[in-house]
């Protein structure tokens, strides 16, 4: 290939790829710099920005509604990822079981369903569902002579209805990585497994988890980064409330940013959540070298 070719060759990707280099730089590079920026000053957008150093920092490390927020978000994301993994592991391993094709992209379907609709839709019907007084849930305890449960005012309701909301909304996308990860593992491997005389929970147990490990890792990884940045499902549902009980980090810098007009705090706390989410994700890939296997 001469020299002119692969220099016209190379003139053409660039001009390919140029959209897309320019949009991440506008959109992602170019926010994320300002942002860092931005977390060592004052603004509220009317007045000038002015350097105040760590002050942000302080007010973030001193502030108990921060400090409240960013709790809920660890135990929102220690409860919400397991029960998904759970959910999806569960329910993928059944489906990949002994039934008929059309049947396995039935449920395929049903259950990535509810990933596509809108979490602010989902989470206003779920609010109806699950109102004190009139909600369907709590009628239909009444008719099993039960008492309706304050599900959205007090506080373990709402930190309940949450966490069910956003598990039944985003378990899909766990449950197609795990039917990926599952029917990747070789048949004759549940073969020779059969003939040894395996039990169903020692052939999960012993082969199945083993071998799927490298996707639990993947499905660990985007579960928490996404669970870490939880924000439509308690907003829409209870407004941060009762108190602060369901308020999340992504929550208080919306709402220093928007309605304080505290735009470096709100920067700052973006900033610590940042880094909390690459120090996570780091441990867990440093931690999977014990616990993933590859075939």
């Amino acid at each position: 290939m001469s020299t002119k070719k692969q220099a016209g060759e190379g003139r053409l990707a660039a001009l390919l790829l140029a959209p897309t280099v320019i949009g991440i730089g506008l959109f992602t590079v170019v926010p994320i710099i300002g942002s860092l920026v931005l977390a060592f000053f004052s603004w509220d957008i009317i007045s000038e920005p002015r350097f105040v150093g760590l002050d942000n920092f302080r007010t973030l490390a001193t502030s108990p509604t921060i400090r409240v927020s960013f709790l809920n978000t660890f135990g929102f994301v220690a409860v919400a990822v397991l029960l998904q993994i759970i959910v999806a592991m569960g329910l993928a391993v059944l489906v990949q079981s002994k039934m008929p094709g059309w049947m396995r992209a039935f449920f395929r379907s049903v259950f990535f369903f509810p990933l596509i609709l809108s979490a602010a839709s989902v989470s206003l019907i779920m609010s109806y569902l699950f109102n004190e007084d009139f909600g369907t849930v709590n009628k239909l305890l009444g008719l099993l002579g039960m008492a309706p449960v304050p599900w959205l005012t007090s506080t373990t309701g709402a930190m309940v209805v949450t966490i069910l909301v956003y598990v039944w909304q985003n378990f899909g996308f766990t449950f197609l990585l795990f039917i990926g990860g599952l029917s990747s593992i070789p048949a004759d491997v549940y073969e020779a497994a059969d003939i040894d005389g395996a039990t169903p929970w020692s052939r999960f147990w012993r082969l199945t988890l083993p071998l799927v490990s490298p996707t639990m890792l993947v499905a660990t990884v985007m579960a928490i980064i996404s669970a870490l940045q939880i924000f439509d499902q308690p907003y829409v549902l209870t407004r941060g409330g009762p108190g602060d009980s369901t308020r999340t980090a992504v929550m208080v810098i919306y709402q220093s940013a928007f309605q304080e007009l505290h735009f470096g705090l709100a920067a700052a706390i973006g900033l610590v959540l940042m880094l909390i989410i690459m120090f996570v994700t780091w441990l867990q890939f440093r931690l999977s070298r014990r616990f993933v296997f590859y075939m």
